[in-house]
């Protein structure tokens, strides 16, 4: 969020087991700020506070955001 306007979005599928962060999107002109890292960082949060899924990363830009998050790497689907 930015001035009460909704910026950045993350899509995801979940099927109880893995959740597949499919797509972090920010709006063009906000990109270069982080909120792309804010929603992220929020997902996983999230995903790891229930401690009943496994993240798969399917988005590049997740998936980079895992590289730069070693201690997060315990929550990633195994292949």
């Amino acid at each position: 969020m930015h001035d009460g306007a909704l910026v950045s979005v993350l899509d995801y599928r979940d099927d109880g087991r893995t959740v597949a962060l499919t797509r972090a999107y920010t709006i063009p002109t906000f990109r270069g700020h982080g909120y792309a890292a804010v929603v992220t960082e929020g997902a996983v949060a999230d995903i790891e506070s229930r401690g009943d899924r496994v993240i798969d990363p399917v988005c590049w830009y997740v998936a980079d955001w895992f590289d730069a998050h070693p201690e997060k790497q315990g929550l990633l689907r195994r292949r």
